[in-house]
């Protein structure tokens, strides 16, 4: 068989994991790899290359993609499926393996449901696809929001500071709550947990007023909206061809409305990119190797349509429809725990 394999939508640590698992595991079963480049605009413009040993080799621990990624949707484009159609065939592809998150799947569903014979594989740091409980580069990015806190801490605490972390993870809460409970935020806010301003501020100064510690952690999902405000806070009106607007902002909206309404002189540190970029953690790269491999042998049995899932510690395939089908929220146990500690 010759595979194709491409990255979609937002880097993440562990692509060249996943990239590198399906071109051993393939070669080993005497296959050939064509890496498609920039995502799905690799199948619009028919841009490819040999993936090899060679090509491969040393890439684990590195972060980004060596296939280059895009934001690009198909069916946004003027005969952009019919595109991509012919280039699988000039291709001569046999499977085409994504990697991607909701997005990126979303695409490949349609295209399964158009015929196209696929296998998806789970990756994004907002860890919202439903069906798998990990998804390659989550692990990776609440790493990076836990040493930030950790680094934040005593800065706080020697200037007796409030100090915002605005974190990635869209409209999901999953690197706000596992990443600020790794750190030791006292205040988390995440999508589909409602505050106000007013109740953020009422649990900085019972933090304040009991004690010696005169500092505190907020950490804020970038999805994350107070009740008291209409709509997302967002960078930009405009949209993606998949209908998002950039996020980002809500640090900033709650730094000068904490600091007027406390006293407490209060600081913000957006993470951005920084969560994205470096190095993957053991987990992402073991976890994204056992996916490029499942996703590999899946393919040969011609179980298509499916996205190889994490559950529990167990590599299964579930239906893409299952995947894309509704985004996954933050289980509320988690997020209690994290309230214990304000």
């Amino acid at each position: 068989m010759r595979f194709g394999v491409l990255t979609g939508g937002g880097d993440a640590p562990g692509l060249n994991a996943a990239i590198r698992a399906v071109t051993r595991k393939a070669l080993n079963g005497g296959h050939e790899v064509s890496g498609i480049r920039n995502g799905w605009m690799g199948l619009l413009t028919g841009e490819s290359m040999p993936l090899d040993r060679d090509a491969v080799r040393g890439i684990l621990p590195q972060g980004g993609t060596i296939l280059g990624t895009s934001r690009t949707n198909p069916y946004m484009r003027e005969g952009g499926v019919a595109k991509v159609k012919e280039n699988i065939r000039r291709f001569g592809l046999d499977a085409l393996l994504p990697i991607g998150g909701e997005d990126t799947l979303s695409v490949a569903l349609k295209l399964s449901q158009e015929g196209v014979p696929l296998v998806g594989i789970p990756k994004t740091i907002d860890n919202d696809l439903s069906g798998t409980d990990f998804c390659i580069g989550f692990d990776s990015a609440i790493n990076e929001v836990m040493r930030s806190v950790d680094r934040l801490h005593p800065t706080a605490e020697a200037h007796h500071r409030v100090m915002i972390v605005e974190v990635m993870g869209r409209n999901a809460g999953w690197i706000a709550t596992l990443g600020g409970v790794a750190g030791g935020a006292d205040v988390i806010l995440a999508p589909g947990f409602p505050f106000s301003i007013g109740e953020v501020c009422s649990r900085l100064r019972a933090r304040h007023e009991q004690g010696n510690r005169q500092f505190s952690i907020v950490v804020v999902a970038e999805g994350a909206a107070p009740t008291d405000m209409k709509g997302e806070v967002s960078q930009d009106v405009k949209t993606d061809e998949f209908g998002h607007v950039r996020l980002g902002g809500i640090g900033h909206l709650l730094a000068p409305e904490i600091e007027r309404r406390t006293g407490y002189e209060t600081r913000v540190t957006v993470l951005g990119h920084t969560q994205r970029g470096g190095s993957p953690s053991a987990f992402d790269r073991i976890m994204a190797t056992r996916y490029g491999v499942a996703a590999v042998e899946q393919a040969e049995r011609r179980n298509f349509g499916t996205m190889v899932a994490l559950r529990g510690t167990e590599i299964v395939a579930v239906p893409l429809q299952q995947a894309v089908s509704q985004m996954r929220q933050v289980d509320a146990e988690l997020y209690e725990i994290a309230k214990l500690f304000s």
